[in-house]
């Protein structure tokens, strides 16, 4: 999903205390904890040489003119390094927004677990938090897809608001979250019209009654109620569209949803003059 993403974090600082080194004397790879992962490239062990803030400052640079697979390649220089240096604790949350950068999500959210599982006090927490969700969130795809990526993000925003409430990330969340929803809700209603149009009435009658309880806040509403009243319409439950209608009319009087309901109810009313699929012309012969 092609989303709008909040200006990037300026993490770098001049006052982060450096903390010691810790490379490998026979050049080799270690990672956090010190293991040895296997012999380094020439690169590897030229970066190794640097300083743990030239490394950062590299990384920034990089992150800053989006190369962003360098900026991960420098961050994780860093932390693996100099492991217990406060550069490393950084740049293990830049080397997630890197990798967030250029997509490479479940690469992004592997770190960010790491960096919250390892630092849950860490004065950016609330922000690694939010980027792990904005990793789910941009994942999401069209609503005729299978929708298990939009409950991870559903969840993962969840999480945002409940853990950080008063902060700009939990706003931001609540406003995709709004968004997620919709989304779900546009899968419910993709089922439904499948199952309308294969006269499956009553499985679609689940789905739209599930978009009318469980998404009331969604803009697929109007249409749910719609289709229900085509439904009833067709199997004669006529009380029953006439109450659907009625509930369609009373909160959204002025929707196009609304007048082809009516139209198919009176006879005579012209339908609305927006082009929409409908699975039901005819009238009711009686008044609404």
């Amino acid at each position: 999903m092609s989303t709008h993403r909040l200006t990037r974090p300026l993490f770098l600082a001049a006052s982060l205390l450096l903390g010691l080194g810790a490379c490998s004397g026979d050049g080799g790879i270690r990672a956090w904890d010190g293991t040895a992962t296997g012999r380094a490239t020439p690169r590897q062990q030229a970066l190794a040489t640097e300083s743990p803030e030239s490394l950062y400052a590299g990384g920034m640079d990089a992150l800053n003119a989006q190369r962003y697979a360098q900026a991960v390649e420098l961050f994780d220089t860093v932390d693996r390094e100099y492991p217990y240096s406060t550069w490393a604790t950084q740049a293990k949350l830049m080397s997630a927004f890197a990798d967030y950068s250029r997509n490479r999500y479940t690469e992004a959210v592997g770190a960010l677990d790491r960096f919250i599982q390892l630092h849950p006090a860490h004065r950016d927490i609330a922000y690694a938090y939010y980027l792990r969700s904005l990793c789910f969130y941009e994942q999401i795809v069209d609503a005729e897809r299978d929708q298990s990526g939009t409950e991870l993000a559903m969840t993962a925003l969840q999480d945002v608001q409940n853990r950080f409430p008063n902060t700009p990330y939990a706003r931001d969340a609540r406003l995709k979250m709004d968004l997620a929803r919709d989304h779900l809700a546009g899968q419910q209603m993709h089922i439904g019209r499948f199952y309308q149009n294969r006269n499956l009435m009553a499985a679609a009658v689940g789905r739209y009654r599930r978009v009318v309880d469980d998404y009331q806040t969604t803009n697929h509403v109007p249409e749910a109620l719609h289709r229900l009243t085509e439904i009833y319409i067709s199997l004669g439950l006529t009380d029953e569209a006439r109450r659907t209608a009625s509930v369609l009319g009373h909160n959204y009087p002025g929707s196009p949803w609304y007048q082809d309901s009516y139209a198919l109810l009176v006879e005579g009313a012209p339908r609305a003059a927006q082009d929409r699929p409908g699975f039901l012309s005819r009238a009711v012969n009686w008044v609404f």
